[in-house]
């Protein structure tokens, strides 16, 4: 099992106990509409779901998806991860409310991207965000992340195609951000 940490936070599976957080988090819309696969209203039984799915796919090494816990008392708050499509590697997370804000979705996303180039050997990774989401690309440009396309992308939640901004970012661009 990977467990990825940072300065503040544990990356770790997902856990059954895990399951009211999650819940409770992702039946916000304002969450769950930036959110491509999460259904609105969002349930236990959705979270509990989502970590089958999440075992299925990290048993096929095609997803590594992670609960983000804050060190200090091991309480989630969001999840992250790193899925295979197309030969590549696609970021997603997501922040429960309270804790927006203060920089732990461009902690964990820092940590996550480490993990693909590190030790997933990844070339490049790409990551989207709704037009709606400006805070989401602003994570993603921390990080070094740069504008590819605009494509629509279907959000469950909203029940509706919404402009997606896609952007990439490769290994040496991560390596150069990293050292400046």
């Amino acid at each position: 099992m990977t467990v990825l940490e940072s300065q503040r936070l544990i990356l770790d599976a997902a856990r059954e106990s895990d399951v009211p957080a999650i819940a409770d988090a992702l039946a916000d819309f304002d969450i769950a509409k930036n959110l491509a696969t999460a259904p609105h209203p969002y349930s236990e039984k959705d979270a509990r779901d989502f970590l089958v799915r999440a075992a299925e796919g990290r048993a096929r090494g095609e997803d590594y998806c992670f609960a983000i816990r804050r060190k200090t008392d091991d309480l989630v708050l969001g999840c992250c991860g790193l899925h295979l499509k197309k030969g590549t590697y696609e970021i997603g997370y997501w922040i429960a409310k309270p804790f927006w804000r203060q920089g732990f979705a461009t902690e964990a996303a820092a940590r996550l991207v480490e993990f693909a180039f590190a030790d997933l050997k990844a070339a490049e990774v790409w990551a989207g965000w709704y037009h709606d989401n400006p805070f989401s690309g602003r994570v993603l440009g921390k990080l070094g992340f740069t504008a590819d396309h605009v494509a629509k992308q279907h959000s469950l939640a909203r029940g509706v195609d919404v402009l997606c901004n896609r952007a990439r970012l490769t290994a040496a661009d991560f390596g150069r951000k990293r050292a400046a």
